[in-house]
């Protein structure tokens, strides 16, 4: 009961909510990618991945000093059937819409400073 109370309330965070979405759309996103979309700065972006983290939403892979994040590989059935919910749902809000268009603008004009 613990780890599915500790899932849906990571959820619940509307930041911690873009930044799924934000995984969810691209698949793997530096913090610096996340801080120019949400326009956060670094030490809270990276407590709300910390959370993601520990709550086993996202795995981090290590690229020099660059930390890059993405959804768990490793999710249990109850993430991804929430992921697949958010997919079909989400996706005609209007913020989720101007997050990924942020986005996509960022990464068409992104200089190759992160791997």
């Amino acid at each position: 009961m613990k780890h599915l109370t500790q899932t849906i309330k990571a959820l619940s965070d509307p930041i911690r909510l873009r930044i799924v979405l934000l995984l969810q759309a691209e698949g793997e996103l530096c913090v610096c990618d996340l801080m120019a979309v949400l326009k956060l700065p670094q030490s809270t972006v990276s407590r709300h991945l910390a959370y993601l983290k520990r709550s086993c939403w996202v795995d981090t892979r290590r690229q020099g000093v660059w930390m890059h994040y993405a959804l768990s590989q490793e999710s249990c059935d109850f993430c991804k059937a929430m992921l697949l919910i958010l997919k079909q749902h989400a996706a005609d809000l209007p913020e989720v819409a101007a997050d990924r268009s942020a986005l996509a603008a960022l990464l068409k004009d992104k200089p190759a400073a992160c791997p």
